[in-house]
């Protein structure tokens, strides 16, 4: 994607979902966008109308004059709009016919087809949104959980934007400092406290840890827990998985070896997005080969998960073991099912008890399954950091402070360590667009939005 292409162009796309729906919207942004609409608008002249208004009218094909839909159309006068730029957004009936057709008409009218991400390059281009602000707006687009949503639209309001720029400006005034004292070098003058620069480089350490750190659990709210359900046949373990979901998800049977592949679901615990899978029952020897394969899937499947859910019917506890479990104890529950067929059980430590056909302890399990995951309750008002670009950003400005930390104990002179200082800042700019950005980085990170958006 040219970052830079047809940008004095006016773009335009469907910005609604595909599919049929009560209504479509169409959405033009650029210089020509009011003219463009005219032409194609039969009702109040779009030109002569102040911005942010309604108008009711049709639309008409610019060649035949055809009546194709009955509108409302919205008009934002540039900068006062999302891009900065003039633009139109055609609310019709979704029908996809229907759009295609007014979508058809725009362009003949003189508008380019928008490229995927776009219209919020161009909010970003023309300073409506940093690039974290922008990147914000495809987490809040993908969200698929309260987390999710709340800690993108705390990005998009500007709280990383803002904790990033405390951190750069409270660097560039330091930075102004020793820039200050090479310009009287001759004069052997320090205006630059030492010790106050160390202090503000150990709080500015302190305050980049603390997100990298958050990091983590970014990638929990962002992508959601895996959790892989495992255990031997008829462990109950797609009960558990029925009794997690509350409905009848998977096929539950006495005959051992039913679950021959895994089944996956989701499963939303205090806004956090958890994926299950049932996997197949693990014993050691099958002569049945569909079943053999399905076991090597579990293990796999227990492998790569965040979490795993060893399932341990109680009524045959000498079956609990399984060697090659071992090496991921810290990222396993052991569930005891069937608690209820065993009185006065003693569960090992660290077990938990339930009987998942009568929902017996489920809630107890979610509870521990997402304290596990997160810890204590997600505060999504604290600034979380959910993009893989950000964390290797603020991992370099890390590098670049440890060795302006270095350079100060070795005593190095100012003009060795502004070296760091610009990486340090660079690299702080780098996650916002403050310094020019590699035009492949804005294309990958437009390229990944929808059209419309």
């Amino acid at each position: 994607m040219n970052v830079l292409a047809g940008i004095e162009e006016t773009i335009v796309a469907i910005a609604t979902p595909p599919g049929v729906g009560a209504i479509g919207v169409i959405r033009l942004s650029g210089k020509d966008a009011i003219a463009i609409a005219d032409k194609i608008f039969k009702g109040k002249k779009l030109a002569a109308q102040p911005s942010h208004t309604l108008h009711f009218g049709r639309i008409v094909a610019p060649d035949t004059g055809e009546v194709i839909d009955e509108v409302v159309i919205s008009l934002f006068r540039g900068p006062k709009s999302y891009t900065g730029e003039d633009v139109i957004e055609i609310s019709g009936h979704g029908s996809p016919y229907i759009l295609q057709i007014i979508l058809e008409a725009c362009t003949k009218a003189g508008a380019r087809m928008a490229l995927p991400g776009e219209f919020t390059q161009r909010a970003f281009l023309n300073g409506k949104l940093d690039l974290a602000q922008a990147e914000a707006v495809a987490d809040l687009i993908a969200a698929n959980s309260k987390a999710a949503q709340k800690a993108a639209l705390n990005q998009l309001r500007g709280g990383f934007s803002g904790d990033l720029k405390q951190l750069r400006d409270q660097l560039i005034n330091f930075a102004a400092l020793i820039e200050l004292e090479l310009d009287f070098s001759d004069e052997d003058v320090e205006f630059a406290d030492r010790k106050q620069f160390q202090e503000l480089i150990a709080q500015l350490k302190t305050q980049t840890r603390r997100l990298l750190e958050s990091f983590q659990l970014g990638n929990v709210i962002k992508n959601g827990i895996s959790v892989a359900i495992i255990g031997k046949p008829n462990a109950g373990k797609s009960t558990l998985l029925n009794a997690l979901l509350n409905e009848e998800r998977a096929i539950v049977s006495d005959i051992a070896g039913t679950t021959r592949d895994t089944i996956e679901e989701t499963l939303n615990i205090k806004g956090v997005l958890f994926r299950l899978i049932d996997t197949a029952g693990i014993r050691e020897h099958t002569s049945d080969q569909i079943e053999s394969i399905g076991i090597a899937r579990s293990k796999q499947n227990a492998e790569k998960a965040h979490i795993i859910l060893h399932v341990v019917d109680a009524t045959t506890p000498e079956q609990a073991e399984m060697d090659w479990l071992a090496p991921f104890a810290t990222k396993t529950i052991e569930v005891w099912n069937k608690i209820d067929r065993v009185p006065h059980l003693r569960l090992p430590e660290g077990a938990m008890g339930i009987a998942a056909k009568q929902n017996l302890g489920i809630d107890a399990l979610k509870e521990r399954m997402y304290t596990q995951a997160v810890g204590t309750a997600i505060d999504t008002e604290d600034t979380i950091v959910t993009n893989a670009r950000h964390f290797d950003a603020l991992n370099k400005m890390m590098e670049s402070l440890e060795a302006i930390e270095a350079g100060m104990a070795a005593n190095l002179s100012g003009d060795l360590l502004t070296i760091d200082i610009r990486r340090a800042l660079h690299y702080l700019g780098e996650i916002t667009g403050q310094v020019e950005v590699d035009r492949d980085i804005l294309g990958t990170i437009f390229g990944k939005f929808c059209i419309g958006k």
